[in-house]
């Protein structure tokens, strides 16, 4: 198994201190959170460890479907940057939040918002193929305003575009899918962490209710050869989550 742990856990440390960890845990990658603070780094950085990569574009503050046009354009334009990034550094994967409706365009103009997502996810996909890097979107948690809640559809718009899935299967769970109906063809990453169902809480692996084992079994019985993100709140919750993986998987 691919294995390997998000920056996210420690978004307020300085990133070369975040690698530090992953790398002394003994974890062979690390994904790189790739907005601010860590949305401008010296590359030497990553390049001063024994680490590979895979790079998560920006979420908090870019909508790749914005009813505005320049908003649009320019939260495109910073995932765009993203995977110049992952070029750069060889990484093995780039996420990508598919957008989001926020009230009054989720009230009004919702057939419009996906439309727009739909066109910038295929932009964003060309640009990744173009550089030869692995563009992925990800399945959303059931939060108001989340675009692509539903992963039978992100599926058959992904494999319309030749684009693959980042299944987040605390999303997942949290969106009401049982271990069977998380696993598609176009799954090429994945992000792990635990809940209970009632909210998107990252947890540390065996600290909610998801059988991650029954989920990850069936990932292996078809072959899946991606990289097993850790997607947790701290770094103990790190920690807490490789054990779990190395005493149950």
């Amino acid at each position: 198994m691919k294995i390997g742990a998000s920056t996210l856990a420690g978004m307020t440390n300085k990133l070369e201190e975040n690698l530090e960890f992953i790398e002394n845990l003994g974890l062979d990658y690390a994904e790189i959170v790739h907005q601010y603070p860590h949305d401008n780094f010296d590359i030497d950085i990553l390049e001063s460890f024994n680490l590979k990569y895979s790079v998560h574009s920006p979420f908090m503050d870019v909508n790749i479907a914005a009813l505005q046009e320049k908003s649009r354009i320019n939260s495109i334009e910073q995932i765009k940057e993203s995977i110049d990034l992952a070029n750069k550094i060889n990484a093995e994967a780039v996420v990508v939040h598919p957008g989001l409706a926020p009230f009054l365009a989720n009230k009004y103009y919702l057939d419009t918002v996906y439309e727009y997502a739909n066109e910038s996810i295929k932009e964003i996909g060309d640009y990744g193929k173009d550089l030869g890097v692995l563009t992925t979107v990800e399945n959303m948690p059931t939060f108001d305003g989340m675009l692509y809640k539903d992963m039978n559809d992100l599926h058959e718009l992904l494999v319309s575009l030749d684009m693959y899935m980042t299944l987040d299967i605390g999303h997942a769970n949290h969106a009401g899918y049982s271990p069977d109906e998380m696993i598609f063809d176009s799954i090429k990453h994945i992000h792990m962490h635990d809940n209970f169902g009632d909210d998107d809480a990252h947890l540390a692996f065996g600290e909610g209710s998801i059988d991650l084992k029954s989920i990850v079994d069936k990932l292996e019985e078809k072959n899946y050869n991606g990289i097993y993100i850790i997607e947790v709140n701290d770094t103990d919750s790190i920690k807490k989550s490789y054990e779990y993986m190395k005493e149950n998987f």
